[in-house]
């Protein structure tokens, strides 16, 4: 099985990617353009690790970049895509809209266009909880209505509004992902698990927005992997163009994960703020649709797999 995973230097895309070679026998083809939105060296880490496998082949390239796409997808022949490519960041969505339609939208329709053209059997594309804006009907779960507050949030929505017009006009199949802040061992530096566990070892002062009142539906990568594999192994299960929301259904206050920070002698300087324009206070989703078809139900305590992103931040940064 040949399988194609777009942002393959990111977070998710690395650590799924990784999930499937040590756990497989597919032959997974990355791309990914190493942007610099965060730190390239970190990325570059990622791909090389993925290089280390005799099943993993990477093409640097940027979804925005039709014919090369094109090019990759006829040279391989994949049996599914894992569409991860995207420009991340809520916040940096306010001052540098343009990035979002080039990429989540323009990057998105080629990879779409072209799973269509070469026959895959379907396409896993990443959504975000952003989706859903502020919407308190909690726990949110699929068929409420979404109102993105942000041009990231509005970029996921397109998405899922393109894959329903080729659902139903060409018959593709699709799973739309709507992930919850996944956090844990080589995860964003930009987002608060380890932008916090950074500040604190680098001195540096952390910035608490929204004075910590914020509520995290927060989700482990190791639960978020697992479950990206069950959806594949249940692709015959699964019906067109249907989506999910990726979440442990159990929101957690920013000041919560701070004590539990704390308990595993991690404690920056805090510098407590007012909320950014683009931050949504609450995500809490509704997962009954996703155990019901994954029977994924043994998500990992929050307290233990903080300490695993903690160790592994240590043994990343050579910090005894």
């Amino acid at each position: 099985m040949k399988i194609l995973i777009t942002g393959a230097g990111g977070f998710i895309g690395y650590n799924f990617s990784n999930y499937l070679l040590t756990s497989t026998n597919y032959d997974i083809i990355g791309i990914d353009n190493i942007n610099d939105y965060y730190d390239v060296n970190l990325k570059k880490k990622r791909i090389n690790l993925l290089n280390k496998h005799k099943k993993f082949k990477f093409k640097k390239t940027d979804i925005t970049n039709n014919l090369n796409v094109e090019k990759i997808f006829k040279q391989y022949k994949f049996d599914y895509v894992f569409n991860f490519a995207a420009q991340a960041g809520v916040r940096y969505s306010i001052e540098h809209p343009r990035k979002y339609v080039e990429t989540n939208i323009v990057g998105f329709y080629n990879i779409i266009e072209n799973s269509l053209k070469f026959n895959i059997k379907r396409l896993f594309y990443a959504s975000s909880s952003s989706v859903y804006g502020e919407n308190k009907n909690f726990p949110l779960n699929e068929n409420e209505s979404i109102n993105p507050k942000n041009i990231y949030g509005l970029s996921k929505k397109i998405n899922e509004e393109i894959s329903e017009i080729f659902d139903t006009y060409y018959d593709l199949k699709m799973t739309g992902l709507r992930f919850f802040t996944v956090y844990g061992e080589w995860g964003r530096p930009d987002m608060m698990m380890m932008k916090y566990i950074d500040c604190y070892f680098k001195n540096k002062v952390f910035k608490l927005h929204n004075y910590g009142k914020h509520y995290r539906d927060f989700t482990y990568i190791q639960d978020v992997v697992n479950i990206l594999f069950k959806l594949l192994k249940n692709d015959k299960k699964l019906k067109n163009n249907e989506i999910f929301n990726i979440c442990s259904n159990k929101p957690i206050s920013l000041k919560k994960i701070i004590n539990i920070m704390g308990k595993n002698n991690i404690y920056p300087k805090i510098k407590k703020t007012s909320l950014q324009q683009a931050d949504i206070i609450k995500t809490h989703g509704d997962n009954k649709r996703l155990i019901q078809v994954t029977n994924y139900k043994k998500f990992h305590p929050v307290e233990e797999s903080i300490l695993t992103t903690i160790n592994w931040y240590k043994k990343f940064n050579n910090i005894k």
